[in-house]
């Protein structure tokens, strides 16, 4: 019996997914779960694996090529036919977001005029092609892909460079492939962009210019960040706060709270709390616009976007009014590290009602975030900087940050967005470092 495999949807809000890589090829044997292809999206980096055992019969997109979800992949010809249920297609589940594990690579003979036979573990078929047309030792390569992965752009990087290469198979690698490579943008191991051959520019025949790549995670960014530029009308606000007391009292509790909880007690589970009681204040901003209705969500799903190289990843803090200063810190830490390594699964992607983003991390003093459609609201934390400031008819020296907030206008005015950027600056203006409590 056939079976099409589609484009799973990873998030509520994920309409499309960019086919990076294809771990199979037409006439190849699966067992089920094993996986078929990686997708990203903007929210998530997934497989999508076979829900059954059986062979791939055709592949019907190619990589690099973004579709809409529930897009037809693959055919698979599945096992045990005559018992399964009459089922014409079989839509992929959601896979977990788990970096692929680094394959113990196996040893190659030395290089032949015959092409060379590769492990096919964890290798593409397009990395394998090339690698036999190239008389290439895997080996030999370092991996630039998703969890160390050899990509078909580390192997045309190491023709290129010169490395021995069997004379007669270098000329078989083909200039469409060489063209059409995929760029895949991933935490922590991020593929160098390829650089482009020195080109004429126009009115400039001696510039060199460098070409990367848009596909994959960049690309679905951008997909995404236009389609909230271009739906949402961004309203723009910025308060400043005196977050000298709250400085005081994180110097005195770190130490002590590292060596009992073992995690790091940053800033920002501070400005997650003080945002948390904002919006318990004023439910209209733990909203989202849904066409002929607002939809104001009863559940606080704190949404923290968490930088890794050149991708951006916003995993969710499921009911995190239900937290203290502790329980934030700790979940922080544990979606920020699962993030950087791509171990999130799917389902902590999705949900998120507000979003706060640490833009101070960077040394940024102002900033307009672009919002996390569909929610109505994102908040940015600024660095923390030492300032003179007039106080009680003196200048003092303060410790001072600027909290920047961008709203969907359609759903947020600007009266309730200032109360609750008010409510923010009091609850962290009004810490006591002598009876401030984590717990």
């Amino acid at each position: 019996m056939e079976q099409t495999i589609k484009m799973p949807q990873l998030g509520e809000s994920v309409t499309e997914g960019t086919i990076t890589t294809f771990l199979v090829k037409p006439g190849d044997r699966v067992e089920e779960y094993e996986p078929l292809a990686e997708v990203m999206t903007d929210k998530v980096t997934a497989e999508i694996p076979a829900t059954s055992a059986g062979v791939v019969k055709q592949i019907l997109i190619s990589e690099g090529d973004t579709v809409a979800v529930g897009t037809p992949v693959l055919v698979m010809e599945v096992e045990g036919a005559d018992s399964a249920p009459a089922k014409a297609e079989v839509e992929a589940e959601p896979a977990q977001v788990e970096a692929a594990p680094v394959e113990t690579k196996q040893a190659v003979t030395a290089v032949s005029a015959a092409p060379r036979k590769q492990n096919n573990g964890r290798f593409s078929p397009a990395v394998i092609r090339l690698a036999n047309e190239n008389a290439i030792d895997l080996n030999e390569l370092d991996g630039s892909g998703l969890g160390g992965r050899i990509t078909r752009k580390d192997v045309l990087r190491y023709v290129s460079e010169g490395r021995p290469v069997k004379p007669e198979a270098a000329t078989q690698v083909p200039v469409q492939e060489t063209m059409t490579q995929t760029k895949l943008d991933v935490p922590e191991t991020v593929a160098a962009p390829a650089v482009s051959p020195s080109v004429p520019a126009t009115g400039a025949s001696s510039d060199r210019v460098e070409l990367i790549p848009t596909a994959g995670v960049r690309q679905a960014i951008a997909n995404n960040m236009v389609r909230s530029k271009h739906e949402a009308p961004h309203a723009w606000l910025m308060i400043e706060v005196d977050v000298t007391n709250l400085v005081t009292a994180r110097a005195k509790l770190k130490d002590e709270f590292f060596k009992r909880e073992g995690v790091k007690l940053t800033f920002m589970p501070f400005f997650m709390k003080a945002a948390i009681e904002a919006l318990k204040k004023h439910p209209m901003m733990n909203s989202e616009w849904a066409g002929d209705h607002i939809k104001v969500h009863q559940d606080i799903h704190l949404s923290v976007a968490v930088a890794a190289n050149d991708a951006l990843y916003v995993p969710v803090i499921k009911h995190a009014d239900e937290k203290n200063i502790k329980g934030l810190a700790v979940a922080l830490q544990d979606v920020a590290a699962r993030a950087r390594g791509n171990r999130l699964k799917a389902d902590e992607m999705r949900g998120g009602t507000f979003t706060i983003n640490n833009t101070g991390a960077f040394g940024s003093i102002q900033s307009a975030p672009i919002l996390n459609y569909p929610q109505a609201a994102i908040l940015s934390v600024e660095s923390i900087v030492k300032r003179p400031v007039w106080v009680n008819g003196m200048f003092a020296a303060r410790d001072m940050v600027n909290l920047c907030m961008s709203v969907d206008h359609r759903v947020l005015d600007g009266l309730v967005a200032g109360q609750f950027m008010q409510a923010i600056k009091q609850s962290l203006e009004s810490i006591d470092p002598d009876t401030y409590t984590l717990y």
